[in-house]
């Protein structure tokens, strides 16, 4: 585990450079239903970050935004340099076309929390889809990619098998794993283990772990785990009512802070 000085340490470093997506007061509303209120947020490259807050609060919407499952009511969503919603023609700002969206989204993976697989396919041909057919990689690096990532994630002698024939766990490492076959610069995590029995939750995490400690990769984990959080993240934000009430370094959220609605959301964890 790191030391929370030396992640203290980590993140100043990470936060001198360019973000890698910077959201810029972004409002989310569903007709009179305001779920965002001027959101400003930046991420870093291979920052993880922590979103934690009570349901309803906007976590999963603001990564589904990221992930264009979602558009953003006003504001503007900068990933990597590039305008995610927006597109420049003939010299002025028009909203983005479905291949501009489609060129920024290979950058972001995302895993949810319902695995989201192909039934029909084995777990290999799970991972190898996208690549292949999206990104129009040559299927034998592809395949060779897929193996490597299924090992990373303990399954590498289920390359066969379908969907139907893998725990919860083990499902969500696949999903995990097919994402991590895009290559993305940034990483989406939305509440991965809710839909898991207890026992698996454990397994899952301790891969998301592994993933943390490699590379320049960015993550954005919408979490209930505390103590991962703790763990795991660079930075944790606290949503609540559709602004950012506190943000910090783990220790400065989840041990030090006084902010009272936080402390109420917290209060569920400790009992």
């Amino acid at each position: 585990m790191v030391s929370v000085t030396e992640k203290e340490h980590i993140h100043s470093l990470k936060s001198k450079k360019k973000p890698i997506v910077s959201y810029k007061n972004i409002c989310k509303s569903y007709g009179d239903t305001e779920v965002l209120r001027g959101i400003n947020l930046a991420i870093h490259p291979g920052e993880k970050v922590a979103l934690i807050g009570p349901s309803g609060s906007g976590k999963t919407t603001i990564i589904r935004m990221l992930m264009t499952l979602e558009q953003p009511t006003s504001g503007e969503i900068i990933v990597d340099g590039k305008n995610l919603w927006q597109m420049e023609k003939n010299g002025r700002l028009v909203k983005a076309n479905e291949k501009h969206l489609r060129a920024i989204r290979g950058d972001i993976g995302m895993v949810f929390q319902h695995f989201n697989l192909f039934p029909h396919m084995t777990i290999l041909q799970n991972c190898m889809t996208a690549p292949v057919h999206v990104k129009k990689e040559e299927r034998s690096s592809v395949k060779r990619r897929a193996i490597q990532m299924l090992e990373k994630v303990g399954l590498g002698d289920k390359l066969d098998s379908y969907p139907s024939q893998l725990s919860g766990g083990q499902k969500q490492r696949v999903a995990m794993a097919r994402a991590l076959v895009m290559r993305p610069k940034i990483m989406l995590f939305d509440e991965v283990t809710s839909a898991l029995d207890p026992e698996l939750v454990g397994e899952v995490l301790e891969v998301i772990r592994d993933i943390a400690k490699e590379g320049e990769m960015a993550m954005v984990l919408v979490t209930h785990e505390m103590d991962f959080a703790l763990d795991v993240a660079d930075r944790v934000i606290f949503l609540d009512n559709g602004v950012i009430a506190e943000e910090g370094t783990p220790s400065e959220v989840l041990e030090e802070s006084n902010n009272e609605r936080l402390q109420q959301f917290l209060h569920r964890f400790r009992s």
